[in-house]
């Protein structure tokens, strides 16, 4: 070795020690030199069994891309045919298809189906307020295969106790209004939008007139009336889903299924306000023309 060569040997060595005394390291052990064999031993490494998770490496082979599945045309559309409706003894929640035709289920048939829906609202507890607070539902009268279908707005303190609409001060006017129209009240079935009285007798809710609703749908399915008539805006509103007031909406027809639907105003506003009685009566006229009753006629 060169003396430069020597003295590199020895500076790096300097600098090697210099490191190893910055990190702390103060003393170097001795160690013993192991003895030399004479005759060099051959060593040969143990076996290494393999293990289930030793990981071999092995060529990866390309994939072969997957098989492309024929696309069939689309199949030709289809003609559905509509069923007829099978009519049957059990009563109806809501409205099904609407009608077209007149239901042909006897007056007998549509009592028993009525007296059925009749006992289920006698049960309901759907707005436990109107359940704690009623006397007693109030569910509809009058006949089951009627022409015109009346519908008001609730129940209240006196069709509470008396279990049957319109039976007030309003229901004595309305007896009136139908009798000018050349009618009695057992032709006319009568229903509101409520079978239970709210409490004060304040309009009822948006929730409670949905718990009832069914209900309703199930009058108006069996009767099947041709005509339909809206007493006051709470009727109006929930029968038709509308926010128009009355006002607005009278003087024309709505549909309800296969029913021609009426609007006016609710007797106990004409108990308010008599001079709004000659609107109801011209509504009146109205209804019955399409009818094709001449009510002016009985007025002479």
């Amino acid at each position: 070795m060169s003396d430069q060569e020597q003295q590199r040997a020895q500076r790096a060595v300097r600098q090697f020690m210099q490191s190893w005394q910055r990190s702390g390291l103060t003393h170097i052990k001795h160690i013993e030199p192991a003895p030399v064999v004479s005759a060099p031993v051959e060593v040969v490494p143990p076996a290494v069994p393999e293990s289930k998770t030793s990981l071999r490496i092995r060529p990866v082979e390309p994939e072969t891309p997957p098989e492309r599945t024929p696309v069939s045309p689309p199949e030709p559309a289809v003609e559905h045919v509509v069923e007829p409706v099978v009519e049957t003894a059990d009563p109806r929640k809501d409205m099904s298809v609407p009608r077209t035709t007149k239901s042909r289920l006897s007056k007998a048939d549509r009592q028993a189906q009525l007296d059925i829906v009749a006992g289920e609202v006698s049960q309901c507890r759907q707005c436990p307020e109107l359940a704690e607070t009623r006397t007693q539902t109030v569910f509809g009268v009058g006949n089951p295969s009627a022409k015109i279908m009346f519908i008001g707005e609730a129940p209240g303190a006196d069709e509470d106790k008396q279990g049957e609409p319109f039976v007030g001060r309003a229901g004595k006017l309305l007896d009136k209004i139908i009798e000018a129209c050349q009618m009695k009240r057992s032709e006319i079935y009568i229903a509101n939008i409520l079978r239970c009285r709210p409490p004060g007798n304040r309009n009822p809710s948006d929730t409670e007139a949905a718990n009832c609703r069914g209900f309703l749908d199930a009058q108006i399915e069996i009767v099947d009336p041709d005509y339909i008539v809206c007493w006051g805006s709470v009727a109006a509103k929930n029968l038709l889903h509308s926010e128009l007031p009355i006002g607005k909406m009278r003087g024309q027809f709505y549909e309800y299924g296969r029913a021609r639907v009426v609007c006016t105003y609710h007797p106990s506003y004409l108990l308010r306000n008599p001079s709004a009685k000659k609107n109801v009566w011209d509504d009146m006229i109205f209804l019955f023309e399409d009818m094709g009753v001449d009510l002016k006629a009985t007025q002479n």
